[in-house]
């Protein structure tokens, strides 16, 4: 069992922070386009609006503290696991809606020739979602991977709807393994910067060095598939 399940929000976790700013203008005109009548509702809204909104690119990764914040994936029009899953708190906690980051080391079974070159591994650390204060408990939402790429790479999308835990398939379309959580590293009001860029250099150097603008992560995974 999770027990940060039954943990209660605090007031931080409706607050802005260094890098959930969910004070920034942009940050509170993406909160202002959810709709519904009611909380789960209007998450829902922003999981979609934050998933398939911003695209998720691993290429171009920005360790600092300004590269991982909530606002610069609305400023870029992408963003990877990370800063989507503190743009979703973000939204969330600017839309009146209590929400925290949490991450997970994952073992990603399908990825592209270039990820696989640069990483090194297939274990990936810190891999970041989001948990929104929802009817008296917290609800895991996984916005990272947007509709597009799923369909390119032949992944199934995860879909929210407001009551269950969103995580990732442990299967693809085809039933070739895709992602395995191995451990849980808990939630966090906000996000661990200095923690994540110290792991992530150690674990990945290639990756950290290797930012490649003008590679696109969804036709790599198109051919990838084939």
């Amino acid at each position: 069992m999770d027990e940060t399940k039954d943990q209660t929000p605090g007031p931080a976790t409706l607050a802005p922070t260094a890098l959930i700013d969910s004070d920034h203008p942009a940050v509170v005109e993406l909160a202002r386009r959810a709709t519904g009548a009611d909380p789960r509702a209007r998450a829902i809204s922003l999981y979609y609006l934050v998933r398939d909104g911003f695209r998720y690119d691993p290429y171009r990764i920005d360790l600092s503290a300004a590269g991982l914040r909530a606002s610069r994936v609305i400023e870029n029009g992408y963003g990877w696991c990370v800063p989507k899953a503190a743009l979703l708190a973000a939204a969330a906690r600017a839309a009146g809606i209590p929400a925290r980051v949490g991450y997970a080391d994952v073992r990603n079974h399908l990825s592209t020739e270039r990820m696989r070159a640069v990483a090194q591994t297939d274990l990936y650390i810190w891999h970041g979602y989001t948990e929104l204060w929802l009817d008296d408990e917290w609800v895991k939402a996984t916005p990272a991977f947007n509709l597009s790429l799923c369909e390119r790479f032949g992944i199934l999308p995860l879909d929210w709807d407001g009551r269950h835990d969103s995580l990732y398939h442990p299967y693809d379309r085809e039933g070739r393994l895709h992602m395995e959580y191995v451990n849980q590293r808990g939630t966090f009001d906000d996000v661990p910067a200095a923690q994540i860029g110290a792991e992530f250099a150690a674990m990945y150097p290639r990756w950290v060095e290797s930012a490649a603008p003008d590679a696109d992560f969804e036709q790599d995974a198109a051919r990838e598939r084939g």
